[in-house]
């Protein structure tokens, strides 16, 4: 069974979905602990509604964000975690971690990368004018949504769009290609070569603008 820790900075939805592919049996997974920034974020609400620890760390309580990271990073590795997801967390992964975890951080970004990276996919889709936007899972790297891809699903933009309604079409697809890609993950089916994640056994489409059914 994958052990899972979980960063995020608001209400979790992602974290939500994660949830519900364990208790349904998609994932072989366990989330052993929830790290927040916020101590308001919603995602608190959803963990302890589990059964899931969680643990708030205010950045500004430590002396630099290495330290920071480095406690996460301690907190995480003494509780046996053995991959890192990052479920709407707003901040950009300092190096401690990465080091502890390498290619065993995953990350969801609202937008079809490597365009659009930061905290603004879906709004500077629509503003460069794309017909087709959609979502993202990659491994983090020191950059900002820089991480070899995993695997992307599509979504139409309309010419009546704003950024909620995309933003909402798009959701709906993070929901499904997280729990994909951890899945692909937790069966060691995930071989990255320089900046290509190839999948092993794949059929040809499993890696492509997808939205794959969680069966």
């Amino acid at each position: 069974m994958l052990k899972i820790g979980v960063l995020a900075s608001g209400r979790g939805s992602n974290f939500q979905a994660i949830i519900d592919s364990i208790k349904n049996g998609y994932l072989n997974a366990e989330v052993i602990l929830l790290v927040t920034d916020n101590r308001d974020a919603y995602a608190i609400q959803r963990a302890r509604d589990n059964n899931i620890a969680d643990l708030f760390l205010e950045p500004a309580d430590f002396k630099d964000k290495e330290s920071y990271y480095r406690r996460i990073a301690d907190e995480l590795l003494t509780r046996g975690v053995e991959l890192v997801i990052l479920a709407g967390f707003m901040r950009l992964v300092g190096k401690p971690l990465i080091d502890a975890f390498p290619l065993r951080i995953m990350n969801i970004h609202p937008a079809l990368l490597p365009s659009f990276k930061g905290l603004h996919g879906q709004r500077d889709a629509l503003a460069y004018g794309t017909k087709i936007s959609g979502c993202t899972v990659h491994f983090v790297d020191e950059g900002m949504d820089t991480g070899p891809i995993i695997a992307q699903a599509a979504v139409p933009v309309y010419s009546d769009d704003r950024e909620e309604s995309l933003s909402a079409r798009i959701l709906k697809e993070e929901h499904k290609i997280f729990p994909y890609a951890i899945r692909l993950f937790s069966e060691g089916r995930l071989r990255v070569q320089g900046r290509s994640v190839f999948i092993e056994g794949e059929t040809g489409k499993e890696t492509c603008l997808i939205s794959p059914e969680l069966t």
